[in-house]
């Protein structure tokens, strides 16, 4: 065994025997796999070996796109045959709503090139005559994908990576790792058959390894806990059952092919078949998670026991759908541990707080996803990023706040949400609420309808109605206004609505309210943007991640870490973080308190991930240049709300103490992209004028302890200048008026700020991280904004795929609906040359092209004169 590797992968099942594969591919010598049992003998064994392409995530299904393509060319490289049976996969739905779901997922998978087919229940009848079709509103079908074998497929992996240099070790259980500054070793002891048991013998083994990739599945825990971090990686029982031959399919058969896979998403389960039979796996309710603190040492290749009653209503339904198997009976059945995560996407990517630690832990569907991650994980190991933006399943998007609580609980709920409709716009309740402001019980009592951003509760809307004194303002949104002039309010006398012009709406629940088109909260987003766009609003923003920067070298860490120029002291910019690859890696407000003292204010949802990301580049400039720098990260110390509308100076008015408060917030005392220390009553104040949504307004950070003393002051300023309290949706909508790229959608580690339009935050006369690597990219792609004439009752959510012609040309990344043209809004990346203002194209939604036209960037007020008008 090799005691000094370039890579050392822990694992073997088929992630990672994939990842082995694919440094080995990438070039990469000296890769060692260890297994501390046989390879699969984890969950790998008793997968039943899906390839399910459907996913909502852009990443995910890139990745499951590319283990389908990868799998049918294992055999001709390694002589083994993985099993791959390109069945197809049938997916039906019993609702109109489950049908647009999948129209809503259809143009995801345009965009990563997945091919799809769309069926109504006569033809599905007509193929597979076994399936009942008279209660199904239509179907999707897959015809590329189907089932493999996991073992054989898994082994036919590890024997590529063999033949690609790659020394495969079972035996071998990890105990220890150990960072030396430049290397791990890893440490562990030879495993030894006893009693029918796995045990650990005195034999050990030392291995010291430049980078280490964790694959460990089901001991996932036991991972963390060697590793001293957080992996929300817990198992789940998840059941399936296999039956006898059924004589029907068995007679079918005789002159058919096989059926494709099968699902019923409304019924919660899929079916295969199995030698004449059939697999039944249901996602039920109920299913517990297990080993929430580690795999005990006498769980091998084990099976919990079935609870049939737990999965009765799935089994029913199975013979409802297919009448034939109410006489067949059961063959054999598993109930097996398979990993989640509390979002139900892995976690793949560098570990936080330790280098040259990689994860590839959380896989619900390691089957499916093995191929692609270790394709994409292997760029980024050895390219330094991937091709595609693997942000949404960084292991960093869960920050120190997250419990092995939380984590067990928030997987059953993924579980059990595997076939529930996946309304883009859907807030799981489960552990919630958990990260709360000082102001949360204040405003749920006012209509708020959380959302949940990195465990923080946020409002997304006010459930409101108009008291019976006050005209409800009309539906029918903004009458569109020349552009770079203010809208015109909609129709209605007294249509703008302040809050205490409104009451909460008793019982109304946000579930019955989301869609895959305008659900029930679209209107309040709609009333509390225009609040905005012609009075004044007051979002809460506490969950923004803010850091501080000190010490004697904070000055040239930034410039050296971010693109733009930096700000004078007292000043703002907008800036940004590279990745090495030379894309987009954070999005930063950066106040400059000091000469060496900065407060930077980031993407709420991304606390954990941009700290790590910060501190590790800060060690790395002070290891370089002696200079010290002092991260902190004081998201929880502060919060913020942003007031913003033509009236906010009005408001803040009420409030100031300033011996000239008529001035104190003018554009001479306090310009645009300033910030000041102002006090609001008795509250310190570090305010910050600038406005996500383009209209005139601050960002007031404060002391968390403070908040709901400022909540009430402001709305008690707010009063009598009308002033609504708004939530995320709107602000998103607002934004979108603006062009304000966001990250996670517009930026990300796919694209550079260049790229994204963002010329004017990029600083070409200095030297930055990640520069030239950018230069060298050049322009693939290009951000633009689009106004939609989309369907009546839609808007896009930032997913769907854009043509030119019959041709697809680029896709969405952020959508809605804007009140200032009355029409729905998208932003996204199109080819270069099809980014020149006024450029046609379509947008596709449920299953149409709409007409869309590239406008000019931020096509409401491009002069920002709203945002700097004085007062």
């Amino acid at each position: 065994m090799k005691t000094h590797v370039k890579a050392l992968v822990v694992g073997g099942g088929a992630i990672g025997a994939s990842v082995a594969y694919h440094l080995a591919k990438a070039g990469w010598q000296d890769v060692v796999l260890l297994e501390r049992d046989e390879l699969t003998s984890g969950s790998t064994w008793h997968a039943a070996g899906l390839l399910p392409l459907f996913n909502m995530s852009y990443a995910t299904t890139h990745i499951h796109q590319y283990s389908v393509e990868f799998y049918k060319t294992l055999e001709a490289e390694t002589g083994l045959n993985a099993g791959f049976s390109i069945v197809g996969n049938l997916r039906m739905a019993q609702s109109k709503a489950r049908m647009d779901e999948y129209m809503v997922y259809a143009t995801t998978a345009e965009t990563c090139g997945v091919p799809y087919e769309w069926l109504t229940p006569a033809q599905i009848k007509e193929r597979w005559p076994l399936v009942r079709t008279e209660d199904l509103e239509g179907a999707i079908y897959h015809p590329t994908d189907g089932y493999i074998n996991p073992a054989d497929v898994t082994m036919a992996m590890a024997k590529g990576a063999r033949q690609r240099g790659v020394e495969v070790i079972r035996k071998r259980q990890v105990d220890g790792y150990e960072w030396t500054g430049s290397e791990w070793i890893v440490r562990g002891r030879v495993m030894v058959e006893k009693g029918g048991n796995l045990v650990p013998s005195e034999e050990t083994f030392e291995i010291r390894a430049e980078h280490v990739v964790t694959c460990t599945g089901n001991h996932a825990q036991r991972t963390a806990q060697l590793l001293g971090i957080k992996i929300p990686a817990i198992p789940v029982e998840h059941q399936f059952i296999v039956t006898e031959p059924d004589p029907a399919l068995v007679e079918y058969r005789k002159t058919h092919g096989e059926h494709p896979v099968l699902r019923d998403a409304d019924a919660k389960w899929y079916v295969r078949e199995e030698r004449g039979g059939w697999i039944l796996g249901p996602y039920e309710r109920g299913a517990p998670a297990r080993f929430e603190y580690g795999v005990p040492d006498s769980f091998r290749a084990d099976l919990f026991p079935l609870d049939l009653e737990r999965i009765e209503e799935e089994y029913m339904s199975m013979i409802h759908r297919i009448p034939s198997t109410e006489t067949v009976g059961l063959k054999d059945d598993f109930n097996g541990p398979i990993c989640y995560t509390p979002d139900g996407n892995p976690l793949v990517g560098p570990a936080p707080g330790l280098r040259n630690m990689w994860l590839a832990e959380g896989f619900s569907f390691g089957i499916t996803a093995a191929g692609g991650t270790g394709y994409y994980l292997a760029q980024m190991m050895v390219e330094g990023e991937a091709e595609i933006d693997m942000a949404s399943l960084d292991p960093k998007r869960y920050g120190s706040w997250m419990t092995t609580e939380y984590a067990a609980r928030k997987n059953e709920e993924c579980y059990e949400h595997v076939y529930i409709l996946h309304h883009p716009d859907e807030e799981r309740e489960a552990c919630r609420p958990l990260r709360t402001a000082p102001v949360y019980d204040a405003q749920a009592a006012l209509g708020a309808q959380f959302g949940c951003v990195n465990g923080w509760e946020r409002p997304n809307y006010y459930a409101v109605e108009p008291k019976s004194s006050v005209a409800q303002s009309g539906t029918d949104g903004a009458r569109p206004a020349p552009q770079g002039g203010r809208s015109a309010p909609p129709h209605g006398a007294g249509a703008i609505l302040g809050q205490s012009e409104v009451q909460p709406i008793q019982g109304f629940s946000d579930h019955d309210s989301r869609s895959f088109r305008r659900g029930g909260w679209w209107e309040f987003a709609r009333q509390e943007a225009e609040a905005i766009r012609h009075g004044v609003g007051l979002i809460d923003a506490t969950a923004f991640t803010k850091h501080t920067v000190t010490g004697a070298g904070a000055t040239a860490f930034l410039d050296w870490f971010t693109c733009n120029r930096l700000p004078k002291v007292g000043r703002i910019n907008l800036t940004y973080a590279l990745t090495e690859a030379g894309t987009t890696r954070t999005e930063y407000t950066i106040v400059r308190l000091g000469e060496q003292s900065y407060y930077l204010v980031s993407a709420g949802a991304w606390t954990a991930y941009d700290a790590d990301y910060l501190r590790k580049a800060a060690e790395d400039f002070t290891a370089e240049h002696g200079a010290p720098v002092v991260i902190h990260d004081v998201t929880s110390q502060h919060g913020v709300f942003a007031i913003a509308g033509p009236k906010s100076r009005d408001v803040l008015k009420e409030l100031i103490k300033d011996p000239d408060p008529d001035t104190a917030l003018s554009n001479k005392r306090f310009p645009w992209l300033s910030a000041r220390q102002i006090e609001l009553g008795m509250c310190p104040v570090n305010a910050i004028r600038v406005a996500y949504t383009g209209e005139l307004g601050w960002e007031l950070h404060h002391p968390i302890e403070m908040q709901r003393y400022l909540w009430n002051a402001l709305l008690a300023a707010g009063e009598k200048h009308g002033m609504r309290l708004v939530g995320a949706r709107a602000q998103n909508w607002l934004r979108q008026e603006k062009s304000y790229r966001a990250f996670g959608t517009e930026l990300g580690r796919d694209a550079t700020p260049a790229e994204a339009g963002l010329d004017r935050f990029i600083d070409l006369e200095k030297a930055f991280f990640g520069k030239e690597a950018m230069l060298a990219k050049g322009i693939r792609s290009k951000c633009v904004t689009l106004l939609v004439d989309g369907p009546a009752d839609a808007d896009p959510w930032g997913r769907e795929a854009l043509y030119l012609g019959d041709e697809r040309v680029g896709r969405l990344t952020s959508g809605g609906y804007s009140v200032h043209f009355g029409k729905s809004i998208g932003m996204g990346y199109v080819k270069p040359e099809l980014a020149e203002v006024g450029t046609k194209l379509k947008v596709k939604m449920f299953d149409q092209l709409w007409d869309a036209e590239v406008v000019e960037d931020s096509p409401y007020d491009p002069k920002n004169t709203t945002i700097r008008v004085d007062g």
